[in-house]
């Protein structure tokens, strides 16, 4: 294989789909319970390694990365800013999904752990066919972004910059929210965001789905769950202290059958949730069918809930 072969296939890498695996988190806080004499960063460091399993992709131009978001029907975009918490310059790579339909609402789309755009190009599809222009995010320390550590901080940083974007290129065009699972929480911790800046337009609407309530409830369903370690948590992602924040309409949907976020933490946020909103519940969906095996109830949710469509 030649250099330009081999650097094609890295290329198809960054979008080749493959199968989610489940966060090791109790292995994290297992061992951090262990290494207390290592020190708080060090304790910081392993939890944000292993909450969001962050996924670099190999090295590829950007030109590269424009020709196969191309072969997708989508745009390869780059999006700049300053961390305000680290004060480094973040580079995020991204994916636009423009729908057919020039009048189509925006959806800022939010992936989870482990995951990166090359994984998420079927959900995205999913969500330009519900009628979204859409686009997708890299956070630092995935795909092709920045190679930084993330954290929460520096994650629902990231997203606000992709809002922000959005903003500047369709300042007349309504705005969606979507987080997938770790993104669901981050979806979260945006929209309150939002809500409290009275200078940035806040979403016309804010889905999530198949997330959880907090980083320590998730701990709390796995085998080691009962170990008190709590107050050793520092990537809290507490939405279900923050949802009550959020001012936009608030649709959470769950499927019946996840086996990695149970639908009752879907069914938590809905009931802490202030503004209005709706539980939506796919009988038969898991951790990563949902969306698709209730495309038609998303549709109605959309239709009925927000005039979509």
């Amino acid at each position: 294989m030649d250099n330009g072969d081999a650097t094609g296939e890295a290329t198809r890498a960054v979008f080749r789909v493959l199968p989610s695996r489940r966060v090791g988190l109790a292995a994290a806080m297992i061992v951090a319970v262990g290494s207390l004499s290592a020190g708080w960063v060090s304790l910081g460091t392993q939890q944000r390694k292993w909450i969001f399993q962050a996924t670099p992709v190999p090295s590829a131009t950007a030109d590269e990365l424009a020709r196969v978001a191309r072969a997708e029907d989508m745009d390869s975009v780059w999006i700049d800013h300053v961390s305000p918490s680290t004060g480094r310059s973040i580079r995020l790579h991204a994916l636009y999904a423009a729908n057919a339909d020039p009048e189509a609402p925006l959806m800022l789309f939010l992936h989870g752990a482990r995951q990166y755009l090359g994984r998420s190009v079927l959900r995205i599809e999913q969500m330009r066919e519900l009628g979204f222009s859409v686009l997708a995010i890299d956070y630092r320390g995935f795909g092709a972004s920045t190679d930084e550590l993330p954290s929460e901080t520096g994650v629902v940083e990231d997203a606000a910059a992709a809002w922000r974007w959005l903003g500047e290129r369709h300042p007349d065009s309504a705005r969606y929210v979507f987080g997938h699972s770790l993104g669901g929480a981050i979806a979260v911790q945006l929209a309150a965001r939002l809500a409290d800046e009275s200078e940035t337009v806040a979403p016309r609407g804010v889905i999530v789905e198949g997330t959880f309530t907090s980083i320590r409830d998730m701990f709390g369903t796995f085998k080691y769950g009962w170990l008190p370690i709590s107050m050793l948590i520092t990537e809290r992602f507490d939405s279900l202290a923050t949802v009550p924040r959020i001012k936009a309409p608030l649709l959470v949907v769950h499927g019946s059958d996840d086996s990695l976020v149970p639908s009752r933490f879907g069914r938590l946020l809905y009931e802490r949730a202030t503004a209005a909103k709706r539980f939506l519940l796919v009988e038969g969906g898991t951790h990563t069918t949902t969306s698709w095996r209730g495309a038609e109830q998303y549709r109605a949710a959309l239709r009925e809930f927000f005039g979509l469509g």
